[in-house]
């Protein structure tokens, strides 16, 4: 299989990584495909961090492979990191050049030149929104702002492969979804040819197929929209799965309950037989209850709480979500 038409953009296998007697990587392994959106969620210390510096090359693996578009990150890492683009978890352009000179300073560094990345620049900055910032120096630009540059600068070089570290931490919640349509758009079958899209992924991945992601997050709506996540804790991938395989797992197992108190209803909740885990989910509880006792557990919130005038305890089962699962694979 040739460099330019492998559909594996990212194939890591059995990577191991410690720092003294802290194994922060434990025998991860993983693939990503052209086309996909792959998120890596867990604890902080969990090893998500890194697992992306392994894999760009900024760390070196004490054991395992990693291959970049058919390249080998250890023995051709130039090579493979011409095929990706790296946004880390802090802002790391320059404050004092304005939004154009920072993506020039990165096209020119990758060999680009001033043919070639000044029509790029101005087509990515109109891709995230910056195109009328772009003589604004990078210092004076809001948190949601600096993240979208930091995006620019990793696709100025039509990257096949995009490293994302928690990029829309920090942000309101207007910008994470801005921020997701442009995750979206690249990951999407090109455009024709022509539009700012399809120029931005030219050659990303073969005919029809976007660019490869995969991010961390510690939100879980936006792994939900992820084409698969891994769990991760303790520097192990403990499962991965699409969301909604990952969801199946729980599925009849998660009671919604309301009531006038809370506290009393937590407190009383986690003495019921069947009653694996209770969690505050807003003005409500989330029960994780043992497969088939759903009905037994109901039954009992009723008895210890009898309806009274004015006030009554409400649950009922729910559909999983992506976070009752983080909860379950955290404390389990």
């Amino acid at each position: 299989m040739s460099n330019v038409e492998c559909r594996i953009m990212i194939d890591a296998s059995h990577l191991f990584k410690s720092f003294g007697h802290t194994h922060a990587v434990e025998d991860v392994s993983l693939r990503v495909k052209a086309g996909e959106i792959y998120g890596l969620v867990g604890s902080d210390g969990a090893g998500k961090t890194t697992t992306l510096r392994l894999l760009v090359g900024a760390l070196k693996a004490d054991a395992g492979e990693i291959a970049v578009c058919g390249f080998d990150v250890r023995k051709q890492g130039e090579q493979a990191r011409a095929h990706i683009g790296y946004l880390s978890q802090r802002f790391s352009l320059y404050e004092d050049l304005t939004v154009l000179e920072n993506i020039r300073f990165f096209a020119e560094v990758r060999g680009l030149k001033a043919d070639e990345w000044l029509p790029r620049c101005m087509e990515i900055l109109e891709f995230v929104g910056l195109a009328t910032y772009k003589d604004r120096r990078a210092g004076q630009l809001s948190g949601g702002m600096r993240q979208k540059l930091g995006l620019a600068s990793a696709l100025v070089t039509r990257p096949k492969v995009l490293l994302l570290d928690e990029p829309t931490t920090g942000v309101d919640p207007v910008t994470r979804q801005d921020f997701w349509q442009l995750i979206i758009r690249l990951v999407a079958p090109p455009s024709p040819a022509g539009s700012p899209t399809g120029v931005l992924r030219a050659g990303a991945g073969g005919e029809g197929e976007g660019v490869a992601i995969l991010l961390t997050t510690p939100y879980m709506d936006e792994a939900s929209r992820c084409t698969r996540v891994g769990f991760m804790r303790g520097g192990k991938i403990i499962v991965e799965g699409a969301p909604s395989e990952l969801r199946a797992t729980l599925e009849g197992r998660i009671l919604e309950v309301r009531g006038p108190s809370l506290a009393s209803l937590r407190q009383a909740a986690q003495n019921i037989d069947g009653v694996e885990n209770v969690r505050a989910f807003g003005d409500k509880l989330h029960l994780r209850v043992v497969s088939g006792q759903a009905d037994s557990v109901i039954a009992a919130l009723a008895e210890a709480f009898p309806a009274r005038a004015g006030s009554r305890v409400e649950a009922r089962l729910v559909p999983p979500t992506l976070e009752d699962v983080f909860i379950a694979l955290s404390v389990d």
